[in-house]
Formats: structure tokens, sequence, C-alpha cells
């Protein structure tokens, strides 16, 4: 049993979820240190910050048994205090002060002021872009707006982020200017929705605007977009990605679906023809743009013959990046209200069937990259090889580019040419050119 600290206390920051709550982790270890607080994240601590996600099933779950988990070390004495935020806190707090007591205080997505008083500790306003970053140096988070408008049938979110808040350029700008001077390289964009940026502060979609300024930023080398909704998406950003050499030619546009009757149901403001035309023009706009997009199966009135349409329309797409996700049945959303039909067994084996096709999808593109030579960023050595990515490739959620480490060297988080010699079905592999 660890004793009481009579010292100064080590607060540990857990984060579960998105790039989203990695960011406002951050941020939070951002104001504890300017307070002169140790903190560390995912660390062993005397205090413990659990950053929960409340989005799904699965990430409830996860959320869950980590916080159970650290109030069982609290009982062993492991840990003096257990305090939890973010979405799921935000989301179910009066059930969680039921259901496990034995946590200290709990704290929504917007308490960041109250928690830090309870960690003792002040909010600063001034300390913009003064976050302890938790990815490595040479890549960030870059959060440009807060919330959510749009009324998706199936999202939780704009229940426990609120409505749209955007953050003003010039105060983005600033925090990318200090994240260079620390050495960052490459900004992911990240919002509920970019496409929706500078409507409620500007009163226009002003994502282009933004972008035009952050490629001002010395040191900053690629800017990357995650996270842009379909309906309504601004063609001057394809513009911007065409003409400016360091915004990616890459994009990340969770479409969901394809069948116009269940878009429509799950209030996506478009349709089959209307996404089949937008990715249209993507690709003659920005020739060569690698498009991510996520799914989802086992919708409420997701028939076979439903499936089989996105099957075929995923088929015919041949989508760069894909990720697919079994429906969820949350309260409090409008599809709450529709009849979850389709069996979870079911779910899960339409997801497998989308992943094996968009599988082989991936091994052909990638095989035709054999022989090309891209610029890579390397994160990380791991094993026999130094690992990197295109501009075509988010970390952790897309493709990798592999060098043997043997007779070669790559710094991290430096960028460098690599012709590829053979692929796989999400692994190029390369040497230094």
């Amino acid at each position: 049993m660890r004793t009481k600290s009579t010292g100064k206390k080590k607060i540990n920051i857990i984060t579960l979820g998105c790039s989203k709550n990695v960011y406002d982790s951050e941020v939070l270890m951002g104001q504890l240190k300017a307070s002169g607080k140790e903190v560390v994240h995912e660390d062993e601590g005397d205090v413990v910050v659990i950053n929960t996600c409340g989005f799904i099933d699965n990430a409830k779950e996860e959320s869950i048994n980590t916080i159970l988990e650290y109030v069982e070390a609290k009982k062993r004495g492991e840990v003096e205090q257990v305090f939890v935020t973010g979405c799921l806190s935000e989301r179910y707090k009066p059930d969680l002060v039921r259901e496990i007591p034995d946590v200290d205080q709990y704290f929504g997505t917007r308490d960041l002021p109250v928690l830090l008083k309870h960690l003792g500790a002040d909010y600063r306003h001034e300390l913009v872009g003064e976050r302890l970053t938790t990815t490595p140096r040479h890549y960030a988070y870059l959060k440009i707006s807060e919330g959510c408008d749009r009324p998706c049938s199936f999202c939780a979110i704009p229940l426990m982020r609120g409505k749209h808040v955007s953050t003003p350029i010039e105060k983005l700008v600033e925090e990318a200017r200090k994240l260079a001077a620390k050495g960052t390289r490459e900004l992911i964009l990240i919002a509920q929705d970019l496409t929706y940026y500078g409507l409620d502060i500007y009163k226009k979609r002003a994502l282009a605007e933004l972008l035009k300024e952050l490629v001002k930023v010395e040191g900053i080398e690629w800017i990357r977009l995650h996270y842009a909704f379909p309906a309504g998406f601004p063609e001057d950003v394809l513009e911007v990605i065409k003409n400016e050499p360091k915004v990616c030619n890459y994009i990340d546009i969770p479409l969901q679906h394809i069948n116009s009757d269940l878009l429509k149901s799950m209030k996506r403001g478009t349709t089959h023809e209307k996404t089949n035309a937008l990715l249209e023009k993507f690709r003659r706009k920005v020739p060569g743009m690698a498009i991510r997009t996520t799914l989802i199966v086992g919708y409420p009135g997701e028939t076979e013959e439903r499936f089989q349409e996105l099957k075929e329309w995923v088929r015919e797409q041949r989508f760069d990046r894909l990720g697919c996700f079994t429906y969820s049945h949350e309260e409090n959303t409008s599809a709450y209200g529709l009849v979850d039909d389709v069996p979870q067994e079911v779910k899960e084996a339409r997801v497998e069937e989308i992943m094996e096709l968009q599988s082989q999808i991936s091994w052909e593109k990638n095989q035709e990259k054999i022989g090309r030579i891209f610029r890579c960023i390397f994160d990380r050595k791991e094993g026999e090889y130094f690992v990197g990515r295109t501009e075509f490739d988010s970390p952790d959620v897309d493709n990798t580019v592999l060098v043997p480490a043997e007779n070669t060297y790559v710094s991290i988080g430096e960028f460098a040419d690599v012709k590829i010699v053979s692929a796989e079905e999400f692994d190029l592999y390369g040497e230094l050119v």
C-alpha cells in the first residue's frame, strides 16, 4: 500500500475517446502546469483525473471500467483521489454519482475552471495555446471549434458538447505559432464539423480563410483536415487544398451511409445522388486527393437490400481510407424512438463484410504505389522499422510506411523521401531515396 503523500502531489491525466478529448486533456495539463502542479499523462500519480468518452456503447463501457479500476486503486491506497470529467460525466452525471459514489467529484465537458479549482489550480484565460501535448512533438491536434449544431439522429455529441462555438482565427494562429515553436511540423485540424467553422462568429463558413492564415505559420509543413460534414460543404476549401502545398491532399468526411431513405432518417441533409456528386467534385477539383470516410451499419431500417446498396457503393467509390462501425442505440437521440431492428450479430457481420471489401481495395491501391516516391514524416521506431506516413495518412488511423532500420537512420519527426518497394493491405514498405 502506498502511504499518503505529504509533499507535492502528482496529478495523472487519463484520456479516453477521440482526438478532441486528447486536446482537452492537453489544455487541462497546460493549465495545471501553469499553476505549478506536477502533472503526468497516463502514468502514476497521487491524484487521477479520467477524461471519459460517452459516445457509443463500447466507449462508455471502457470509460466505466477505467473509473472502476481507479476507484479500486483508491480503496487499496494506491491513489488518494479520483476525479472524472469529459463526455460520459457530462451525459450521465446523476447516474454515475449514484452508481459509483466513491469518485471524489464528477465534472462535465464545460467545467474546466471548476475542475481546476478542485485540483488547487487557477484557470488562466491568457494561456492561449499553452498545452502540454501528449502526441509526439512533431504533430499536434488543433481544435478549431467546440460542440455541434447538426441534428444527426444517431449522435449524442450535442448532448455532451453543446452548441457549435468557433474559436477566432487569430487565437488559432497564435496557438499554431506556439506549437511550431516547440517543434510541431504537422497540424491536424479537428472539430465535430470543420465545415461549420465561422458561421457563429463571422456569419459565414470561414474554414478556407483559417487555412490561408495557418499556412503562413513558419515551421508548420502539413495541415490535415479531419471530420468534415457533407451537406453544405464549402467549395472554396477545395481550392485551398489544391493550391496550398502545406494543406495535405486529404480529407476525413464521415458519410455514414448511402441509402437515401436511411440518410433522411439519419437527418444528414443529403442523398445518394448528392453524395456521389460531392465525391466527384472532390476528385475533379483536387486530383489525387485521399478521401477517408466512416460508415455506420445496422441503423434502424437497414434491410439486407439497403446494406447491399451500401456495399456496392463502397466497391464503386474505392475510398482511400475507410472505417466502419455498428449502430449504437443512444438514449435521448431522435433515432432512439426507432426500433433497433438489426440484430447485433448481423451488425457485426456487416462490419466484417465492409472491412473485408475495403481491405481488398486498399491492397489494390497500395500495389499501384510500388515504384513511386513519397515524401514521408516519421513518427517512431518500432522493432526493426522506422514508421512513417505520407501526406495521405493520418496518425493512428491510416496506413504506415515502413523503412528497415538496419543500415538506415531516420530522424523521428523529420521528413524524408521514400521509394515504395512492396505493399500490403495497410502497410507500405520502402527505402530512403
